[in-house]
């Protein structure tokens, strides 16, 4: 496949998936993963992993699916006209952590593959990926941590990855009809191939691996802090606009759910509990204020 190996690229995806369920169920101290093998209709198929009611985290999932098939989404072909007529594989490993501390950030991370193949052609292929974090209340040292360890990481691939990456998260988990970014971002590409198949892949295996030292440190440092249901409510209005983001704007979901994905593990991202409240303001001078004066926008960290 010219140089493209997707059976190595597969490999490193299952074993990402089995290093971060058992570092979070030791985190987490009382829930473990349970399971959830399935089988695509139209080709592949994955497992999920769904952590409920655990000493840390209300919910979380950790996901691995490889689904192929004859034809591409309508969605796929009307940006990428090239990929008509091919087959395609995707790949990846996507998750979603809902902790039940509000001083314990919301956390994504997601690195995947993706080929398209025609007989007689060069394979089409990228890499893309990320993570990102959703604070609700929000410390800055923890700010920091996050955006240094998405910086080194970035670092042997070249001077301008982590501003590049970093915009591009910043830009695209933004609600435009809020007017706000969902959390204090990270990294986030697509459409990597530019560098070559070994290059690609070994930066998405550098984000992959560098989620936890990104985000586990906060949840040690957090997971404890009391709290009372002023924050409580607090957290499940913000998780209001992961639903709403994730339903309107983000790709991975949308493709899944027209590509025939497992409904199921697509919406493993939505949180347990969310609410809404019609025309919420926060009080001035206050924690709730604070999130969306100083960090509900891009920074330089």
């Amino acid at each position: 496949m010219s140089g493209v190996d997707k059976h190595q690229v597969k490999a490193f995806l299952l074993q990402l998936q089995d290093a971060i369920c058992e570092q979070l169920t030791s985190v987490d101290g009382v829930a473990q993963f349970v399971e959830d093998e399935w089988q695509r209709e139209l080709g592949g198929g994955g497992r999920s992993r769904v952590l409920k009611d655990g000493g840390v985290f209300e919910q979380g999932g950790v996901n691995f699916s490889h689904v192929f098939g004859d034809k591409m989404p309508a969605s796929a072909t009307a940006h990428r006209p090239e990929l008509a007529g091919r087959k395609f594989e995707a790949m990846g490993v996507s998750l979603v952590l809902h902790p039940k501390n509000p001083y314990v950030p919301t956390s994504h991370a997601n690195v995947r593959f993706f080929v398209a193949e025609k007989e007689g052609e060069a394979p089409i292929w990228w890499f893309g990926g990320g993570f990102d974090l959703t604070p609700f209340y929000p410390f800055e040292e923890d700010c920091q941590h996050w955006h240094q360890v998405a910086k080194d990481l970035c670092a042997p691939f070249g001077d301008d990855v982590y501003a590049e990456h970093k915009k591009w998260c910043d830009d695209y988990f933004f609600l435009p009809h809020r007017n706000e970014t969902r959390g204090i971002g990270g990294l986030f590409f697509d459409d990597l191939n530019q560098w070559g198949f070994d290059k690609s892949f070994q930066y998405m295996q550098a984000v992959g691996n560098g989620y936890l030292d990104a985000y586990l440190p906060i949840v040690h440092k957090r997971k404890s802090l009391e709290f009372g249901s002023r924050e409580r409510d607090f957290q499940l209005y913000r998780r209001g606009r992961y639903v709403e983001f994730n339903l309107v704007y983000d790709r991975g979901t949308l493709f899944g759910l027209q590509s025939g994905g497992r409904t199921e593990s697509i919406l493993m991202s939505m949180p347990p509990l969310a609410r809404w409240e019609y025309s919420y303001q926060p009080e001035e001078n206050t924690p709730e204020a604070t999130l969306y004066s100083d960090y509900l926008k891009p920074r330089d960290w």
